[in-house]
């Protein structure tokens, strides 16, 4: 249970406050509502640009990490398709330099043509180390784009393309930045050793109070038509092994489907007990390794399994066999003792998670931007409320073959 107060400034920031005085940390983390979905389909990569960007410098401070670090801070951010992410935590005694921080950069940024050209030097080289050099990391790349059609997650967070990095200018930041970044477009949460929270609410007054309300970029975004056939596509790469991708559309983030289908990913692959993993990598020796999980987006997201073919077997084989597991989920009834054993894991995991002062911070922040930070302590209840019979209904629902796309990631050494 996470106890904490919700106030909200006059410019439309939400502050949500927790104590714990078991640590003398204070944890700050602020979400923007600005993701990869946001952006231009020409000019890609934004977001996470920006991620980058609220590190070079704002209008009144030159060096943003070094005041930290002399406070005994740590700081960090990421970036997805649906949010841009800003954390840090401080020593109690010290909370002031990072409301200072934080609001002089969300106040405006320092918007050096300097800057900027070193931090797309920095993002084109990220985006060629991870997504381009190296092995199985387009994979995410090409199947997005052979999953949705419309909708701005067929692009990775990272963007398209290189060139659309490459072609940004200054006037492209300043517009992207008044029109997402802005106390009414922003969700602060602060967390741990607090003595009084009206002492955070006037830190809030005096360091975010005076920046003004911007307007806002409307979001106007494709809907993805159903997808009513089967997709499939094959690439070949210099890799070590073949992998087979398969992924079908789910419900958003929100709706009740999508903790059944959060624990039908455990069921399917939740560690070595998992009816992959026992099935295809320990028993029919098919794959070396096999994974599901959600992409978790908050639109209606994707169901995802990722597996590495063992040398010698073909993709029709791994396809016939991933589908012969999944069949059994719509035909047979998930047995009691394992789906209590995946919502046991889910719980010990929530609540190990919520041990640590940033990560309550974080979720104290995600969960308001759902609708309701209160719903962080009512994730439990909801996980625990899924029967066999739901994940069933689930499984005939969305993992239709005519509702799944299929990426299949040939190694060339195995290309005869």
């Amino acid at each position: 249970m996470i106890d904490f107060k919700k106030y909200n400034l006059d410019n439309g920031l939400r502050i949500l406050i927790h104590e714990d005085c078991s640590t003398p940390l204070v944890a700050m983390n602020i979400i923007y509502d600005v993701g990869s979905r946001d952006e231009d389909p020409e000019m890609t990569g934004m977001a996470h640009l920006f991620e980058h960007l609220m590190f070079g410098g704002s209008q009144n401070i030159p060096d943003f990490d070094t005041p930290l670090q002399m406070a005994g801070a740590d700081n960090n951010a990421f970036t997805n398709n649906d949010i841009t992410n800003y954390y840090l935590t401080i020593p109690a005694n010290n909370l002031q330099i990072g409301f200072w921080l934080e609001s002089d950069r969300m106040l405006g940024l320092s918007f050096s043509e300097e800057v900027l050209e070193i931090q797309k030097k920095i993002v084109i080289e990220e985006y060629k180390q991870r997504y381009l050099n190296q092995p199985y990391g387009d994979i995410m790349l090409l199947l997005r784009p052979l999953v949705y059609k419309v909708h701005p997650y067929l692009w990775a967070a990272i963007g398209k393309d290189i060139s659309h990095i490459e072609k940004v200018t200054m006037t492209d930041v300043k517009d992207f930045f008044f029109s997402h970044y802005a106390p009414n477009n922003a969700i602060l949460s602060v967390a741990g050793n607090i003595k009084n929270h009206e002492d955070v609410i006037s830190l809030a007054k005096k360091w975010f109070g005076p920046i003004s309300r911007r307007e806002i970029a409307v979001r106007k975004l494709a809907m993805e038509p159903v997808q009513k056939e089967e997709r499939i596509t094959e690439v070949e790469k210099d890799v070590p092994s073949d992998v087979l991708v398969k992924a079908w559309h789910i419900c958003r983030r929100t709706e009740k489907d999508f903790y059944t289908m959060d624990l039908l990913t455990d069921i399917l692959a939740g560690g070595e007990s998992g009816r992959l993993y026992s099935s295809l990598v320990r028993d029919k020796k098919l794959f070396s390794d096999i994974n599901a999980y959600l992409a978790g987006e908050l639109d209606p997201g994707l169901l995802i399994i990722n597996g590495k073919l063992m040398d010698g077997i073909s993709f029709q084989a791994a396809e016939e066999a991933v589908k012969e597991v999944i069949e059994d989920l719509k035909k047979i009834a998930v047995p009691d003792p394992e789906i209590e054993k995946v919502k046991n894991k889910f719980e010990s995991s929530m609540v190990f998670s919520n041990t640590n002062v940033l990560n309550k911070a974080m979720n104290l922040c995600f969960y308001e931007l759902l609708g309701d930070a209160n719903e962080v302590n009512q994730e439990v209840e909801l996980y625990n409320r899924v029967n066999p019979e739901m994940v069933m209904i689930a499984a005939k629902k969305y993992l239709q073959p005519d509702n799944c796309s299929s990426l299949h990631y040939k190694s060339k050494k195995s290309v005869k």
